[in-house]
């Protein structure tokens, strides 16, 4: 088969146009023949091995790259599964979200974290789903724990995780503020939030009432302006931040978290990459999706060949939504 293989750290030109062996699943594995993948940060992370402390944190990066093969997003068909697989058959139309694998033809994934594909999506809209929703549910549902009556801002409401955050927040019954760039206010509007913040005009640590919960996607504020307009028991949900070369964005949430050990308010990482729970996720997502409360935002879409175009662009960081890979 064809992949995008990893061999060092860098730039997307480090990725080569391969032939590789296509994967035998094992006897609880699921073959799946991909459709579609997307593109997103973690991606870039693993691409870059940057931050470079997370080259030599335990359970980090590595001091060379773990994953030949990057892309965590992937839809497609079953070709083939093991034989102690009971839940799928081949022809079956599936999603999922592996922790690489997906710029590549084919993919061999655990039964357990294999979901059936949302009817009323495509495969380049299912792609765009797996890590950016399930990062966004973990965060609304879990860690902010969000009811109906909540007032939730979304920092960063037009990226991947933020579009979903935006309206799974809205789903769960809140009242949404989304913080983005003027060229995306619209964007924000149509997908549910009742408020929109320009922050080139307005600064939203500044402005209130307060909010019950804080999903902080992107950005550079500290936990110190946050608490400006969070509840008295209100929550800052950390679900990325500001990169950079060296420590950022782990140091920002790393010092959010430390320094919430001392308020009334707290600040918590939303930790979506191992979780056991990815297909119980994949299917309340799955729901969500059918019943028209959540909707996939796609900025862009790449044929497979220009997958390196696909990180290059990605990696500017404007992407309105996803950014998918079709095969």
């Amino acid at each position: 088969m064809k992949a995008f293989v990893l061999r060092s750290y860098g730039s997307p030109d480090v990725l080569r146009l391969t032939d590789v062996d296509t994967p035998v699943p094992g006897p609880s594995e699921v073959l799946i023949r991909i459709r579609a993948t997307s593109v997103q940060p973690w991606d870039w992370h693993g691409m870059r091995g940057e931050p470079y402390v997370a080259r030599v944190m335990p359970g980090g990066l590595g001091l060379r790259p773990k994953l030949s093969i990057l892309g965590a997003d992937v839809a497609g068909v079953v070709e083939a599964v093991g034989a102690q697989v009971t839940e799928y058959v081949p022809g079956d139309e599936v999603f999922a979200m592996p922790e690489g694998g997906g710029f590549a033809e084919y993919v061999s994934i655990p039964e357990h974290q294999v979901a059936p594909k949302p009817r009323n999506l495509s495969f380049e809209q299912a792609a765009a789903v797996p890590l950016a929703a399930c990062t966004a549910l973990l965060a609304v549902r879990d860690d902010a724990k969000v009811e109906p009556g909540h007032r939730v801002l979304v920092n960063g409401a037009s990226g991947g995780v933020g579009t979903f955050a935006v309206q799974l927040a809205k789903a769960y019954g809140a009242h949404v503020t989304g913080v983005c760039s003027t060229r995306h206010v619209d964007l924000v509007r149509s997908i549910g939030a009742d408020e929109v913040i320009d922050y080139t005009k307005e600064d939203f640590t500044r402005m209130g009432p307060p909010y019950d919960a804080i999903l902080y996607v992107a950005g550079n504020r500290s936990f110190a302006e946050c608490r400006r307009v969070l509840r008295r028991k209100g929550v800052c949900v950390m679900l990325g931040a500001a990169a950079g070369r060296w420590v950022q964005p782990a140091g920002r949430m790393f010092t959010m978290v430390a320094a919430s050990m001392f308020a009334s308010q707290k600040a918590v990482v939303t930790q979506v990459v191992g979780s056991a729970e990815n297909r119980r996720n994949l299917r309340e997502l799955t729901e969500l999706i059918e019943s028209g409360q959540v909707t996939p935002v796609i900025d862009r879409a790449y044929a497979f060949a220009d997958t390196v175009a696909a990180l290059r662009y990605q990696e500017e960081g404007h992407a309105s939504g996803k950014v998918v890979i079709t095969m």
